[in-house]
């Protein structure tokens, strides 16, 4: 009989990987930060919850203490297309 594989919950592995790697939550932040500006908030808020359970009114708070926790600045640049 096959042996049967044991799996993992997607949530609680990314969450794992967030405490042990700061650089992961930060690319994490980064995109959330990058799909929010560019007028996906459904996307971003996809991505955020793998850091947090966010709602859309209160996305600025959400990246506001990420920004703090994870002790990062978040710059932006407008570049025309």
């Amino acid at each position: 009989m096959p042996k049967k594989l044991q799996t993992c919950d997607f949530k609680e592995t990314v969450a794992a990987r967030v405490q042990k790697a700061p650089a992961f939550a930060q690319a994490l932040l980064d995109e959330a930060i990058t799909l929010f500006i560019n007028g996906e908030p459904n996307s971003a808020k996809l991505v955020l919850r793998a850091l947090v359970n966010p709602t859309m009114s209160n996305i600025s708070a959400v990246f506001a203490a990420i920004k703090r926790h994870l002790n990062v600045e978040v710059h932006m640049q407008v570049v025309m297309a």
